[in-house]
């Protein structure tokens, strides 16, 4: 297995776009779209704010720009609603959580053009569905960015990113951790996997890395895991990735969880994954003894 390395690197550059560009962001839950959109604007791109219903979940930070709700049964009205508000680049940002129920879907012809390529989609899982998504927006006129191309300081920098440094057991699990998360993904199944004592215990399912450490939290107050083992939690981006949506990403929720389940720290491949809430995260890593790590990526980004 090839070894992994870690060092220090700095994030890239910022936002170039055309001056009349106007920036949309499709927002579901979770702090991504908050700190897009003010990336957006802090780079004088006032963003026009998408709140799919029952899944955004910081409104007051994501209301303060223009906005409009839509149901996900109402996807079909998407590309309509954007060209009303003249939406040229979008950002899909955010967790959603649930599937549109295809029975309450609401017809347009908009939706009737796509529908037969996003059962195929569906039938390949989620990164199919969302490539699909993207060259259907682009193929109508809007370009499809990365959250990290807004807010490039989110992307995760090779090195250590803690105080704490990983010790020689854990790069052990790091490198057994990787290996699993990597194969999980190219399944389309998840991005994570926590190992411990050299080997893999856990993947991440559709449950989502919080039901990972939460399963991890009780193997261990179960005593299936040894209580004073150490362990680490690995995330990184699936073989062939949509990077322009659903990056693994980390934030204090996850160290928070991580240190809740008895592991020594995280490691997640770097320039392919984002850290939320970037200070709050590593002050808290710090403050509980936990190292974050950002590994060099197993294969080229492409945005």
């Amino acid at each position: 297995m090839a070894t992994i390395t870690m060092m220090k690197t700095e994030a890239a550059a910022g936002l170039d776009l055309p001056p009349d560009a106007r920036v949309g962001i499709i927002a579901g839950g979770g702090s991504l779209p908050v700190e897009v959109a003010a990336g957006s604007a802090g780079q004088g791109y006032a963003p026009f704010i998408v709140l799919m219903e029952g899944e955004a979940d910081r409104l007051p930070e994501l209301c303060r720009y223009e906005h409009e709700t839509l149901a996900l049964e109402a996807i079909g009205s998407l590309v309509p609603l954007l060209k009303r508000h003249r939406i040229t680049h979008l950002v899909l940002a955010g967790e959603i959580k649930r599937r549109p129920r295809l029975t309450h879907l609401r017809p347009s012809l908009s939706l009737l053009a796509v529908i037969p390529l996003v059962v195929m989609a569906l039938a390949r899982g989620d990164d199919g569905l969302l490539k699909v998504v993207a060259r259907g927006l682009e193929a109508r006129g809007i370009k499809v960015m990365g959250a990290h191309e807004i807010v490039p300081n989110l992307v995760v920098a090779e090195g250590i990113l803690t105080k704490a440094e990983p010790q020689k057991s854990d790069r052990r699990d790091i490198e057994a951790g990787f290996a699993a998360a990597k194969a999980i993904g190219a399944l389309d199944i998840g991005q994570a996997a926590i190992a411990v004592g050299g080997r893999v215990i856990a993947l991440e399912g559709i449950e989502g890395t919080a039901g990972l450490l939460d399963r991890a939290k009780l193997l261990r107050g179960h005593g299936r895991i040894a209580g004073k083992i150490r362990g680490v939690l690995v995330k990184c981006a699936k073989p062939g990735q949509e990077l322009r949506a659903d990056l693994p990403s980390i934030g204090p929720q996850t160290v928070e969880a991580a240190h809740a389940a008895g592991l020594a720290g995280i490691a997640v491949e770097a320039g392919r994954s984002l850290i939320l809430e970037g200070p709050a995260t590593l002050a808290r890593a710090n403050e509980l003894g936990l190292f974050i790590v950002g590994l060099a990526a197993a294969e080229p980004a492409h945005g």
